[in-house]
């Protein structure tokens, strides 16, 4: 029998079958001694076959070839990798320049990663009603410079509950990965996108203005009208995982074609003469932002300073 899975809390899996039964499932104990490099084997959004027990659960013995992922770097094991959702035609990236601040760093760490697994990727800035004059100003920067590299971007306050045609339009049909830093109002999205979702809320910590981990479990939700949210818990940090650095200039998309003039095939865009991006970073044509972020991906073993805001357009 065979299944999506719609829902995971870490050690069990919420399996939807074909003709709409629910089973609650395990992973087989061999399933568990394959060569799997990822802390979760199974994530929402793969199809699984599944083995029903007479007890009305049912054992995952085996995962269908994935059509994508998008993965990240363990939280606590650095050699491991965490898969965030599989299958998923593209994913949504919620951010907010206050209450908390998202670092520009994060998002772009997202969208190499996106890039590399060839995941489009829609930005949503949210909670526009909280910010001030200056906060406003440095949002719509943020937004014209991510719309000039071709990201469909759109600002927004989904505690109002109206949300802009041209997003829900994007979503029709599509499964959608919902992402983002803890407390930049994911679940309230949610709930506005699918009213009968119910996801928990909570206010921000007003002594760090930093979010709190609401969603603790990873879910997929029907859109009434047409389409799929893949909700997971909000992530603090992105590390990325498995990519090589001469490649990552590929995942930044004016870098890579600006990177066609460089002197050297194999420039890494540091400190090589005749560098075409390093020449652009100077004139402004490339934002001091996304070359702080690609430099930060090349270094990994500063993996902390990813954390920070960087302001710097």
């Amino acid at each position: 029998m065979t299944g999506l899975v719609i829902r995971s809390t870490g050690s069990w899996y919420v399996v939807r079958t074909d003709d709409g039964q629910l089973f609650d499932c395990k992973v087989k104990g061999s399933f568990r001694l394959r060569d799997i490099k990822s802390t979760n084997p199974i994530a929402v959004g793969d199809f699984v076959d599944i083995l029903p027990k007479p007890d009305g659960t049912a054992l995952v013995t085996d995962i269908r070839s994935r059509r994508n992922y998008i993965i990240r770097k363990a939280s606590n094991l650095s050699k491991q990798c965490h898969i965030i959702a599989s299958n998923v035609d593209q994913a949504l990236l919620v951010v907010t320049v206050a209450h908390p601040e998202t670092s520009t760093t994060f998002v772009d760490r997202f969208l190499a990663t996106a890039e590399a697994y060839r995941i489009p990727v829609i930005i949503v800035f949210n909670k526009t009603d909280l910010y001030s004059e200056e906060e406003t100003r440095y949002m719509l920067e943020l937004k014209k410079l991510y719309e000039s590299l071709r990201y469909q971007c759109h600002a927004v306050s989904a505690i109002s509950g109206v949300l802009p045609e041209a997003l829900t339009n994007s979503l029709l049909g599509k499964t959608t990965l919902l992402s983002g830093n803890s407390g930049v109002g994911k679940s309230t999205l949610l709930n506005t996108l699918s009213p009968g979702a119910g996801a928990r809320t909570a206010a921000i910590s007003a002594a760090h203005d930093l979010g709190r981990h609401v969603t603790t479990l990873s879910e997929m939700y029907d859109l009434p009208f047409g389409g799929c949210l893949i909700d997971t818990p909000g992530i603090k940090g992105f590390g990325t995982f498995d990519m090589k650095k001469e490649e990552i200039s590929h995942y930044f998309r004016e870098i890579f074609s600006t990177s066609a003039a460089c002197r050297f095939n194999d420039c890494t865009h540091t400190n090589e003469p005749g560098c075409a991006v390093l020449q652009a970073v100077e004139e402004g044509r490339i934002a001091l932002c996304r070359y702080t972020s690609y430099l930060s991906m090349l270094d990994e073993r500063s993996d902390e300073k990813y954390r920070l805001a960087q302001k710097d357009l």
